[in-house]
């Protein structure tokens, strides 16, 4: 079951609203450090209307596409209030596209949406599927000492998306949450349950149960990945007990 969420319908929750702030696609393809590969996480913002398909922005682009890219990873979304929270801590602009985000928006709680969200951008519709890991090459562009664990600590990881209905989506663009899973598990819950320390696998293995049980009864349609490290975390938790 999926909750819709209409306005002003007793027990149910109102409607969140937001705004696409701007939409971004590849500008350059940038090397690696390491001099032996390259990376599109350069993103900037592009004006007017830009086509949506199941596989992300027209003219957009991902080089590493074992890790990023695919249907479960179309779209990338940034909170414009998560990249303020950014800018005060690290004391310098923090630009859209600067994340490597395809989307930044606000007024919608991203890295706060449950697993499952639907949203209406333009005249598109996206799932929420799942948090964005941080990696080497995100830590090389941003440029900050030890940032894998300072951005996996503030637990402000953005959402991978979805695409369920093609469409057009541009700067200035309405957002609003359209449909809401009942299991209630967020992409920070996910994140932070993930992220820690392995000698600790009972939280992820009791968040699995939650997803996996919802996938079961068609509320939520998991990304495979979600899926795998679900099942993987609840026989790890099995094993820590036996």
């Amino acid at each position: 079951m999926v909750v819709e969420t209409p306005p002003n319908e007793p027990g149910r929750v109102a409607p969140v609203r937001g705004v696409v702030i701007a939409v971004c696609r590849v500008h350059a393809l940038i090397p690696r450090a390491n001099g032996t590969a390259m990376t599109a996480i350069d993103k900037r913002p592009v004006s007017g209307p830009v086509p949506l398909a199941p596989l992300g922005l027209e003219r957009d682009m991902q080089v590493d596409r074992r890790h990023h890219g695919g249907v479960d990873q179309a779209v990338y979304a940034y909170g414009d209030e998560d990249a303020g929270y950014w800018e005060d801590v690290l004391g310098r602009p923090v630009p859209a596209g600067f994340f490597g985000e395809n989307v930044r928006l606000r007024g919608i709680p991203v890295s706060g949406a449950v697993i499952g969200e639907q949203w209406s951008l333009g005249s598109a519709e996206l799932m929420v599927t799942q948090p964005r890991t941080p990696c080497a090459t995100f830590a090389e562009w941003v440029g900050v000492d030890d940032w894998i664990n300072r951005f996996t600590a503030a637990n402000r990881p953005g959402a991978y998306l979805r695409v369920v209905r093609a469409g057009v989506v541009q700067a200035g663009d309405a957002v609003a949450v359209t449909r809401r899973p009942a299991h209630g598990v967020t992409i920070a819950d996910w994140f932070a349950a993930k992220s820690a320390p392995r000698g600790r696998p009972a939280a992820l293995a009791a968040i699995g149960q939650r997803l996996l049980a919802a996938h079961t009864a068609g509320d939520v349609e998991l990304s495979a990945k979600i899926h795998a490290r679900a099942e993987a975390a609840i026989a790890r938790a099995a094993r820590a007990i036996d």
